[in-house]
């Protein structure tokens, strides 16, 4: 710590997910130390990044692909038990055994530009002087509600994915669940069984994807998500690209109703919604399946969106600012594609350290970067049985 109070480290990594986690064992095999050369900062209270606030009716057999962090399988969870919990302690242990020493909870309110080339990263426990940033906020802290007209007028209720407690609390209640992604089937078919009734609306007709989801059909959805961040346009989720999953729930839902789909309504009323061509439906509860935005609004104050309103970035380097990379961001925010992006932004942040003279494991990068290992513990599946992220 220099005398102004200003802690200053080579490297600082908010958020602790399944990206930052990554990132953080790599700056460690590069010979990094936590709390040294580098911090991980997270604003939540315990271990699990968002998997943690996930409703407990989301079992980890629901979960439709979960890729173990890399050096460390996840094996024997029990498909019945609460996602939250089971990858919870995951990344509990994850950080135990990697002694990774994550700060939590802190809050970063803000990186702006310092002197001498480094970033200042405000937080809830002091400011930090980094060299270079690797950014794995996710999107959990930014549930996205559309706006509809008459909306503050709905005398129900109405709440998000985010706060979705699960399917008991909608017993006998007429529920619209407006979104259609994965979420929002999920919630379809767990209330309708506790539900009066249920009506599912989208912004346009969903798409059902038969048969496995084959890596050569993963790396084409990655790559049209990617084309958008690097056009600087704010990034799509891989699952809107890809399709749903066309899974045995998924067809019996269909077959019985749950999954029929209306249309967008046009404004909402005090006790329902409702369309221009005269339909209604009343309900007592609208269920927001809208999805998340990044979680960028720290790194406002370094000026990095573009005019199309996104951050553009090259692999996982921002384009505007070249020490601030972005990982568990458009096509990295995936499991597998955190824990790739975590790799590659180390060895661009070892690039970059390298690059302005200072002694930071360069040797030790470089050989890392190249062992075929790596990629390998990277993409490794956690060996549990899925019925259904």
């Amino acid at each position: 710590m220099n005398i102004s109070g200003v802690r200053e480290l080579d490297v600082v990594v908010i958020g602790a997910g399944q990206a930052g986690l990554s990132a953080a064992h790599h700056l460690r095999r590069v010979g990094l130390e936590p709390d040294a050369g580098f911090v991980v900062l997270d604003h939540a209270p315990r271990p699990g990044g968002a998997w943690q606030f996930r409703w407990p009716s989301l079992t980890y057999g629901k979960v439709h692909g979960m890729h173990a962090l890399p050096g460390m399988e996840l094996t024997g969870a029990d498909p019945d038990r609460p996602s939250s919990e089971v990858i919870g302690a995951y990344f509990a242990a994850y950080e135990e055994r990697f002694g990774l020493r994550v700060h939590r909870p802190v809050e970063v309110s803000a990186v702006r530009e310092g002197s001498g080339g480094r970033l200042l990263v405000e937080t809830s426990e002091g400011t930090y002087a980094a060299r270079a940033l690797i950014n794995a906020t996710g999107t959990w802290d930014r549930p996205f509600w559309p706006r509809y007209p008459g909306q503050e007028t709905f005398r129900g209720r109405q709440l998000h994915t985010a706060n979705y407690p699960g399917p008991e609390e909608f017993a006998g209640q007429r529920v619209i669940v407006v979104g259609g992604g994965a979420s929002g089937t999920q919630h379809l078919m767990e209330i309708a069984g506790h539900a009066a009734d249920t009506f599912w609306v989208t912004r346009s007709e969903p798409v059902f994807r038969e048969g496995p989801f084959t890596e050569e059909w993963g790396r084409a959805a990655v790559a049209m998500v990617e084309e958008r961040v690097r056009r600087g346009l704010p990034p799509r989720s891989v699952v809107s690209v890809t399709g749903l999953p066309m899974t045995d729930a998924v067809r019996r839902a269909r077959e019985q109703g749950v999954l029929d789909r209306l249309p967008m309504f046009d404004r909402i009323t005090p006790s329902g919604v409702a369309w221009d061509d005269g339909r209604v439906v009343e309900a007592d509860v609208i269920l927001w399946a809208t999805g998340f935005r990044p979680a960028v609004d720290h790194l406002a104050p370094l000026k990095l969106r573009e005019p199309g309103g996104g951050i553009r970035a090259e692999d996982t380097r921002a384009v505007r600012d070249g020490r601030v990379h972005l990982v568990g961001y458009g096509p990295s925010a995936s499991t597998i594609g955190a824990n790739r992006a975590g790799r590659a932004a180390v060895r661009s942040v070892m690039r970059l350290l390298k690059e302005t003279g200072e002694d930071s494991g360069d040797e030790r990068a470089d050989r890392e970067a190249d062992d075929g290992r790596t990629d390998r513990e990277a993409g490794a599946v956690v060996a549990v049985p899925v019925s259904g992220r």
